[in-house]
């Protein structure tokens, strides 16, 4: 389907760009995306995603707008405390454009959710800010073979890791185990810094926009990790472990 006059102007960038142009464009246009969480990393993804013109966005979070989230969850503003993250978030990317489809999904994500919300999307983001929803779309993204970019933020620091699975090594080939959960007495860690999940939530736009155009190469095979005090990247080769309890070759299948 050809691109409109508003389209084409819209994406004039794209469009005119080498190695990525029309084709590349149409690509973007066909893609579906889920990104599960709506705050500090889920920001920054989403808005550019949006304006890139992905065809289908996928919008997964269960919380409400808090105060303290606006220091660095840009996607809400000061009116939409106490809306629904979801709504005020397809309220936005609406305004940004009006092109592409916004599917809202209001929930927590589970166990037993998962396999039904990651199914019609090709991409699955992690943007989420817990260990265990960390695992969960990583175990489940691997048993159905459905490729996820995940993502971490902590203080000064981020790190992300694209992974296809059956092909690259997931998030337990690095760490096998999530950490322990802090003891209820356990003081609250204050953070992250509020430019930080900007800087990995676009880096996991950025990889979206790669892996459905085909333009470039993913962050397979590397854990690139962010020092915001040092403004330093490092990347860190991430290879398969045959012993891994999600991929490895003993894996038993996820239900």
């Amino acid at each position: 389907m050809a691109f409109s006059p508003e389209e084409r102007q819209r994406y004039a960038r794209h469009l005119d760009l080498p190695g990525f142009g029309g084709h590349g464009q149409e690509k973007l246009r066909a893609g579906r995306v889920l990104v599960v969480g709506c705050g500090g990393l889920g920001s920054p993804a989403l808005y550019y995603l949006a304006a890139a013109g992905i065809g289908r966005l996928g919008l997964m979070d269960s919380d409400r707008v808090d105060i303290s989230n606006l220091q660095r969850q840009i996607l809400h503003a000061t009116p939409d405390i106490g809306r629904p993250k979801t709504d005020s978030a397809v309220a936005r990317l609406r305004t940004l454009n009006p092109h592409v489809q916004l599917s809202a999904h209001n929930e927590r994500l589970t166990a037993e959710n998962a396999r039904e919300l990651f199914a019609p999307y090709d991409l699955i983001l992690d943007a989420t800010d817990n260990y265990a929803s960390k695992y969960l779309i990583n175990d489940v993204c691997v048993a159905m073979g459905k490729p996820f970019v995940h993502a971490g933020i902590s203080a000064f620091c981020g790190q992300i890791l694209t992974v296809r699975p059956g092909q690259s090594a997931c998030l337990r080939c690095v760490f096998p185990v999530p950490p322990p959960a802090p003891a209820p007495e356990a003081p609250a860690h204050a953070g992250p810094l509020g430019p930080i999940p900007g800087v990995i939530g676009s880096l996991q736009a950025l990889e979206a926009v790669k892996f459905l155009s085909g333009v470039g190469a993913l962050l397979t095979g590397t854990l690139l990790t962010y020092d915001g005090l040092e403004a330093e990247f490092t990347p860190v080769h991430a290879h398969r472990n045959p012993a891994c309890p999600a991929c490895g070759t003993g894996a038993q299948p996820k239900e």
